[in-house]
């Protein structure tokens, strides 16, 4: 195995502690590797007014794969409050920089993967007609297109007179909003492409074909939102029909298949989204595996082999003040392991997936959202374990 150097980035609140956990365990199991930190998150955005400088960004490009922690977002108008004063004067807008990772390194490919692990008390459950109770196994791989739509950042508070202009040329928005005053009128856009659409439908169905998945969904809108999810499907039957017709192509809405994911979540295999909606039903997803102490994510870019590998939990800044860290560090172990994946690594990956679900099966370990517990400074000494404790547990089974 070449050593590689890693990029980490812990960003803000708990992000540095799940991700020293993720790194232990990844020695344990015998990755070698060189680890270099990234500045990125919020007190960059204070101190400096840039949360993302691109010191950190030429560190990426040069490495090309990282592991990031968690990120705090805040509204604009509080973003801009606690900026030093001195930029206060510099009309400095925040934006996310995970977001801005995404869109600088063309990073459009989100894969989130969702499968219960048995033995977690957390899994979803439901009432059998005879009033029992059944467990469905999920195992459902969501790609979202990381870089479009309606994070794609192009939007207006009091558009520009040619914007507004231009939006008086469609009669929908002449009849609804045309007798609005420009300055009461915000706009954000959902904008596809083709080339990026094409690009996560064929991410969906060859993983399908790999994995042996035996359909893909497609959950969108086309109903209502004829345009931009009208076209998402339209480019999977073509792509379905001319090269995969051995998998099955399925047609939700977003807000359907949030019903159907608690009737039968068993049915579903790879799912295919834009970005909000990619967002919404992979946490939706979440939720039947036991939270967002056990949702992975990789992002990245099949052409430059640049890869951003996360949870998808928040910084969650109250517990990062504890003075011992209490949350979950399986989201974070589990990107480690779809990084091990992405660089060609996937017997090792296996080995650290193996000894996660030992650890979980097992029971004797289990952090407060496991225990099913308040997250409150007080729960180690009601039985749950650490942050640490849980990576222990891990590097034992390895």
């Amino acid at each position: 195995m070449v050593k590689r150097t890693i990029v980490t980035l812990p960003g803000d609140g708990i992000g540095r502690a799940v991700l020293d956990q993720a790194t232990r365990v990844l020695d344990a199991a015998g990755f070698e590797a060189n680890y270099v930190e990234g500045d990125i998150g919020w007190e960059f955005w204070k101190s400096e007014g840039d949360p993302l400088p691109q010191r950190t960004l030429d560190l990426i490009a040069k490495h090309k794969i990282a592991l990031f922690g968690a990120i705090t977002s805040k509204p604009k108008d509080d973003a801009f409050a606690e900026l030093v004063p001195e930029l206060q004067k510099q009309n400095l807008i925040y934006s996310s920089p995970i977001v801005g990772l995404r869109q600088h390194f063309g990073l459009d490919i989100c894969l989130r993967p969702c499968r219960t692990y048995k033995g977690n008390p957390l899994n979803f459950i439901r009432r059998t007609a005879g009033g029992g109770v059944d467990e469905p196994t999920v195992d459902v791989a969501i790609f979202r297109q990381n870089t479009e739509g309606l994070y794609g950042g192009v939007e207006w508070s009091n558009p520009p007179g040619q914007v507004h202009d231009a939006l008086m040329t469609h009669p929908k928005f002449m009849s609804n909003f045309g007798d609005t005053p420009i300055d009461e009128l915000s706009v954000s856009t959902r904008i596809f492409t083709r080339k990026a659409t094409e690009r996560i439908l064929r991410a969906a169905f060859e993983y399908a074909q790999k994995y042996d998945y035996t359909s893909v969904t497609v959950c969108e809108k086309p109903n209502v939102i004829r345009e931009t999810s009208g076209m998402m499907y339209k480019m999977a039957r073509d792509i379905q029909k001319a090269e995969f017709s051995e998998i099955e192509l399925w047609n939700t809405n977003i807000d359907a298949q949030m019903m159907w994911l608690t009737k039968n979540p068993e049915n579903y295999g790879v799912i295919v989204a834009g970005n909000m909606f990619g967002d919404i039903v992979s946490d939706g997803f979440a939720g039947l595996i036991g939270g967002l102490g056990f949702a992975s994510s990789a992002q990245y870019n099949p052409e430059t082999g640049v890869g951003v590998f996360e949870p998808t939990h928040g910084s969650a800044p109250r517990y990062a003040d504890y003075p011992v860290s209490i949350v979950n560090p399986i989201a974070m172990i589990e990107s480690a392991c779809m990084m091990l994946d992405f660089i060609g690594e996937q017997a090792m990956a296996f080995r650290v997936r193996n000894a996660v679900a030992e650890v979980v099966m097992e029971g004797k370990v289990r952090t407060y959202d496991m225990a099913k517990l308040a997250g409150t400074a007080d729960v180690i000494d009601k039985g749950a374990a650490s942050t640490q404790q849980m990576a222990d547990a891990i590097i034992a089974k390895l």
